[in-house]
């Protein structure tokens, strides 16, 4: 498969299967890690571990991921590892080839579509939110409405009340962009 059919589809969608942040995230993690496991990417991420592994089985299902083989991880294979070389207690994860082609698909322009198919004027609201320190701010910049703040809320953007959430920055950052 080659990236060209990926962007074909809709944002947000890869073969039919509505990728939600979460999943977006995960995908994104072990791009820069290599392997990790789940625990471990929920802790990153500040995600409940139930949400971290309800992503993970969609995105092998889908077959974006796949499971790490064999019975010790090397410092070269997780990059976030300390130790020159772990045995495994936990079963961990990898983009598939079929991920790796997805990932380095995902561009600016890509992500824009995504968050405008996500929540109403999603690019705009999300760079917004980026950019300030909590919705209130970001409010100020561009008009956030109950629904869209209800919104952020459901995907674990902001918090409760109205605080951008470790989620959020980490799935900024790792796309590319500076968070404030």
């Amino acid at each position: 498969m080659n990236g060209e059919n990926t962007r074909k589809e809709r944002a947000g969608s890869y073969r039919g299967f509505e990728l939600l942040p979460v999943h977006l995230y995960v995908l994104i993690h072990l791009k820069k890690a290599g392997v990790d496991y789940a625990k471990m990417i929920g802790k990153i991420s500040g995600l409940p571990l139930e949400l971290i592994t309800d992503a993970i089985d969609d995105l092998l299902e889908i077959g974006l991921i796949e499971r790490d083989p064999g019975s010790a991880v090397k410092r070269s294979k997780a990059r976030f590892k300390k130790a020159f070389e772990v045995h495994k207690h936990h079963t961990y994860y990898r983009l598939s080839r079929e991920g790796e082609l997805f990932v380095r698909s995902i561009d600016e322009k890509w992500l824009k579509r995504y968050f405008d198919r996500l929540i109403s004027n999603g690019w705009t609201v999300v760079k917004a939110l980026a950019e300030s320190r909590d919705v209130n701010e970001a409010g100020r910049k561009v008009s956030i409405d109950g629904e869209t703040l209800e919104e952020l809320r459901v995907l674990r953007f902001v918090t409760e009340k109205g605080r951008k959430t470790e989620f959020f920055r980490r799935l900024w950052e790792s796309s590319g962009f500076k968070a404030r």
